[in-house]
């Protein structure tokens, strides 16, 4: 790997130029939300306002590698805390606990035409129908083939959604 030296004074910044982000980088309204996070970042490499604009402005490749490096960090932070993952479709619910060595999954599948569970009318339906024959409970587990958080990630970049859990728990007494 090689490794670049920007100094400015007694500023020493030090980047990987050829690390490979693990996850994606923030969307622009993500970065924005984090501004304050972001600046604790850079203030920590000892990169002031001013650095940092100088940065973006005479080296864009190593601004959009240090973006990445943050967004890591942020991705890691919270994919260390999910601990339960929902992947809700018109017909399907799939629910995830991720615990550390492996990860529980429920799937309710509903074989009734006119329900839909992104709406709130089907979803109240399976509420108060949990137990309606239309309606086929799955479970199993599996042990990471990947590192926990990378497969928590592909799980969100496939629409899932991290949550608290509370309807994985429901449905795990419901289906014991």
């Amino acid at each position: 790997m090689a490794t670049k030296f920007y100094g400015e004074g007694h500023f020493i910044y030090f980047c990987i130029l050829n690390r490979k982000m693990k996850y994606t980088q923030l969307t622009k309204e993500q970065f924005e939300e984090l501004n304050e996070e972001f600046a604790v970042f850079l203030a920590a490499q000892s990169i002031d306002v001013k650095q940092w604009n100088k940065i973006k402005k005479e080296t864009p490749d190593l601004a959009d590698k240090e973006l990445d490096v943050f967004s890591d960090f942020v991705w890691e932070k919270v994919l260390d805390k999910a601990n339960y993952i929902e992947h809700i479709s018109k017909d399907t619910l799939n629910l995830f606990k991720c615990d550390e060595n492996s990860m529980q999954r429920i799937v309710v599948k509903i074989k009734k035409e006119d329900i839909n569970l992104l709406d709130e009318t089907g979803f109240n339906w399976f509420l108060d129908n949990s137990k309606d024959q239309s309606i086929e409970y799955l479970k199993g587990e599996k042990v990471y083939s990947k590192e926990r958080n990378l497969e928590i990630f592909e799980l969100i970049q496939q629409g899932g959604v991290v949550s608290g859990g509370k309807l994985f728990e429901a449905l795990y007494i419901i289906i014991q």
